[in-house]
């Protein structure tokens, strides 16, 4: 599985070859850094450790500050770790970025939606309401009763375990699954989406390979310690080899 860590820009709307409206959202993706990685040997699973989000170093806990210096990369705000099942050409240092996907591919994307505050079960739970709001009905947009009598006098009324009221709603994390990647832009980091995406402009999202059409397992890596150690030694060797120089002069 492929991921990276970005923020949600906004939505706007794409037209398709029939003139239909699509509606988009449109998130920054990177560049994120490879800041640790996660081997079965030590671990026990396979996962890459990124962060996102250039910010002021004086905003960082000591333990951040330590995790980022450790890789030798800028002073991050966002880290995260992406579950995968290939580490194979990540080390520690890398950059990667909105090229990671393409055109036609479908992403999973993970945020926290935006809070409403405490809300009745009319907006929280979409309860219908009472049936009569005149003649001095006071059956309006409440629950209604929330559990029957139990037992003789005296007793305590039972409320049944998960009865819906009212209480807390939203700034919750929500996953949205298989939404098709309508553009990239890969020099400015973006990335169109089909659909909407929770949260509000400027939250954190993660943005993951499709777990249900069909995960996407080899990272596109832009620069890093892996690019420049792809070399092997008999490459080398034969490109410090006299002969051939001379041979490629002629």
């Amino acid at each position: 599985m492929v991921g990276l860590l970005g923020k949600k820009i906004g939505m706007s709307q794409l037209f398709d070859g029939d003139g239909q409206q699509i509606p988009v959202t449109v998130l920054e993706v990177g560049p994120c850094y490879v800041t640790a990685l996660r081997t079965k040997e030590k671990n026990g699973y396979l996962a890459a450790q990124l962060a996102y989000d250039g910010v002021k170093e004086k905003k960082l806990t000591k333990a951040e500050l330590g995790i980022l210096r450790k890789a030798n990369v800028p002073t991050l705000n966002f880290l995260h770790e992406i579950r995968t099942d290939n580490i194979a050409n990540l080390a520690i240092g890398n950059e990667i970025g909105a090229d990671n996907f393409e055109v036609g591919d479908f992403v999973d994307v993970e945020g926290i939606s935006i809070g409403k505050g405490f809300q009745g079960v009319v907006k929280r739970l979409n309860y219908k309401g009472g049936a009569s709001k005149g003649h001095g009905s006071m059956f309006g947009r409440v629950p209604g009763s929330i559990g029957a009598q139990a037992g003789g006098r005296g007793c305590r009324k039972k409320v049944r375990k998960g009865k819906g009221l009212p209480g807390h709603m939203g700034n919750e994390t929500i996953c949205v699954q298989n939404l098709k990647v309508m553009k990239v832009d890969a020099e400015n980091n973006l990335l169109v989406l089909r659909g909407s995406v929770p949260g509000f402009e400027g939250r954190y999202v993660i943005v993951r390979s499709s777990l249900k059409k069909g995960k996407k397992n080899t990272w596109k890596v832009r620069s890093g310690k892996q690019e420049s150690s792809k070399e092997t030694p008999s490459e080398t060797s034969k490109s410090e080899n006299p002969q051939e120089k001379t041979k490629a002069d002629s």
